[in-house]
């Protein structure tokens, strides 16, 4: 073969491995859903995507932060008020064999979260707090796991190839209310963090049954509960529906380090472009949950509500403790000698 007969040649290979390189398919996107209830929704954040659901999703929030961070495609299924049943009913079918990551949290709802914090939230000798707990408690013991099986087990089925990770709840107290229209104990605080603590519990080890990962906030969110110097986490609040839920900071600082690192692989940093650039998603995410409003009107938010102290129960639990309910000084007096009782009654029984 002559001189320009092969450099020809190679010429012509050059070219038609450019052709085949240049018709090589781009990588796709990774494709995340995100599932669950206002923890991963971004209630509380007080900046929602308008997507014509009352679901409060945010591109605050820790799903739309990875997604930004990591460039992933997000369905942002997650919707305030959610409990398992509306996770199977409503939120599963955006999951494909081609899903590559999921996250959840659920299961808050089903014990009654909401319910349980308005009733300990009301000055003690006119609630009972300890019997909302209880109730919970034997709530999240002995059905709870059943339901977290099943729904873990549908979601391997319909995102085989996907990487899982369960999310748990924070502590949302550390030993202080400051808020001026509840009156939760020091006692009760104890015994609703250790609600948290216990579906954390329940929750891990049903998704290392399913071989999922669990993000655990309680250690990231210390010192960041409701009414320490800085809050990640809202007290009670205006809008009623952002209280008792993680706030900007909590999901930027508290949530997105803790679940990316088993979702992507590592710890992410949020900054100022991870924000921006969230924050364009916003029509198109708004856009693509809007085909699911159909489905997600059956679900509403839960929140908790404002103590009564109008309400005839406690007008005669006040009548039964001497209270005046015109006097704060008179309501707050009774309170604190019934948490001083409660304390005595729990060291004396320890």
């Amino acid at each position: 073969m002559t001189t320009i007969a092969k450099i020809g040649l190679l010429a012509a290979s050059a070219a038609a491995g450019s052709l085949l390189f240049a018709a090589a398919p781009a990588q796709a996107a990774s494709s995340y859903v995100a599932l669950g209830d206002s923890y991963s929704s971004g209630t509380g954040t007080r900046s929602y995507i308008n997507d014509g659901t009352e679901c409060l999703r945010s591109t605050k929030a820790y799903p739309s932060l990875i997604a930004a961070a990591k460039g992933y495609a997000l369905n942002f299924r997650a919707c305030s008020g959610a409990k398992v049943a509306d996770v199977t009913n409503t939120q599963l079918s955006a999951l494909t064999s081609s899903t590559t990551h999921v996250s959840i949290s659920i299961g808050g709802n089903d014990a009654g979260f909401a319910d349980v914090l308005t009733e300990c939230a009301m000055p003690g000798w006119a609630s009972n707090c300890n019997g909302k707990i209880d109730g919970a408690q034997n709530y999240i013991n002995n059905v709870l796991p059943g339901q977290l099986s099943t729904l873990y087990t549908s979601i391997r089925s319909k995102a085989p190839n996907a990487r899982v990770v369960v999310v748990g709840y924070p502590r949302i107290f550390q030993g202080e209310d400051c808020n001026a229209f509840t009156w939760f104990s020091p006692a009760e605080e104890t015994r609703l963090n250790q609600m948290a603590d216990l579906i954390n519990a329940k929750t891990s080890a049903a998704a290392g049954a399913k071989a999922f990962s669990f993000a655990n906030p309680t250690s990231r969110f210390i010192g960041h509960a409701v009414c320490d110097d800085v809050e990640w986490l809202n007290g009670l609040s205006n809008p009623i529906v952002e209280s008792y839920h993680p706030n900007v900071a909590g999901h930027a600082s508290g949530y997105t380090p803790t679940v990316s690192a088993p979702l992507t692989g590592s710890a992410l940093k949020v900054n100022a472009r991870t924000f921006e650039r969230a924050a364009a998603s916003s029509d198109r995410l708004a856009e693509q949950q809007r085909t699911y409003a159909a489905a997600d009107s059956r679900i509403k938010p839960k929140f908790v509500l404002t103590p009564d102290l109008g309400s005839e129960r406690v007008k005669a639990a006040a009548a039964r403790a001497g209270v005046d309910l015109s006097s704060r000084a008179s309501i707050d007096a009774a309170d604190r000698q019934w948490s001083q009782r409660q304390a005595a009654q729990h060291a004396a029984t320890r």
